[in-house]
């Protein structure tokens, strides 16, 4: 389907949007990014999570960067989380993805794909997200946790956030940061920074594991990278004179109506 220019344009101010919101909170970039390749791309929700997950990791490397030599990034945590996300959303992508069939179930004459499968899980995980940001924030640091309990809550969060990784095509950081303040203790502005770094490896490894699976569009996909990066930057800048709570409830406001729509059109709308 050739999509309208219209749509092409917003599609490209959302390319800006995922990398501000990536700077600002540390998350959320592939929240954004699915619905915009698949709705106003018009490109199918298989293509799409690994163009997202290309996206959010190269955006995110760089952000990373610029922490990592500010000393913000505790690298200890991304190494022992990272090892068993790499694992799982490599194998995911890799083999797992493949195995799962076009239609899943057929309810009477009501048949749901994979893709619609995809789309309302994505939907159901932004509804979770945007819940927990407008809730109260009742994050505790808990510094009296061994190192070993630790490293256990480090690889299974690492497993569990990878293969919703490579099924959703999400980084995971509104998983990852809570994750990191709740159960690990760290700082939330080390949990940001951090999250960032570890969701720019995984997501391209995550990426890695697609490159045989689908065709990709060099050309579009790059261009849409570097104005997600611009933003990424942009948004970090901005990060130092705009209140992180105000920008959060917005962000989760916007969050609710995007799956609010992404579930109206995956099971009410049909094409």
């Amino acid at each position: 389907m050739e999509t309208p220019e219209f749509f092409q344009i917003l599609g490209y101010f959302g390319a800006l949007a995922i990398g501000l919101v990536l700077g600002l909170l540390g998350s959320g970039g592939s929240l954004m990014a699915i619905p915009i390749f698949t709705y106003l791309f018009h490109i199918n929700p298989i293509t799409t999570t690994a163009y997202s997950l290309f996206v959010v990791g190269t955006s995110a490397s760089v952000g990373a960067v610029r922490n990592f030599k500010r000393g913000f990034v505790d690298l200890r945590i991304v190494i022992i989380f990272a090892v068993p996300c790499f694992v799982s959303v490599y194998l995911v992508r890799k083999f797992f993805m493949k195995l799962i069939p076009v239609e899943l179930i057929e309810i009477g004459s009501y048949i749901v794909t994979k893709d619609m499968a995809i789309m309302v899980l994505l939907a159901f995980l932004m509804s979770l997200a945007a819940l927990s940001m407008l809730g109260k924030n009742q994050v505790q640091h808990k510094n009296q946790k061994s190192k070993y309990s630790t490293n256990v809550i480090l690889v299974l969060a690492g497993a569990v956030i990878g293969v919703l990784t490579g099924v959703v095509g999400i980084g995971g950081g509104f998983l990852i940061i809570p994750a990191l303040v709740i159960y690990v203790g760290l700082p939330i502005k080390k949990a940001v920074t951090t999250s960032l770094l570890i969701i720019a490896f995984k997501s391209l490894v995550g990426f890695l594991g697609d490159m045989d699976n689908i065709e990709i569009n060099w050309s579009f996909l790059l261009g849409f990278t570097m104005i997600a990066v611009f933003g990424i930057v942009l948004g970090s800048y901005l990060s130092y004179f705009i209140k992180g709570e105000r920008l959060k409830k917005c962000f989760a406001l916007f969050l609710l109506v995007m799956a609010l729509g992404i579930f109206l059109k995956e099971l009410f709308v049909s094409e």
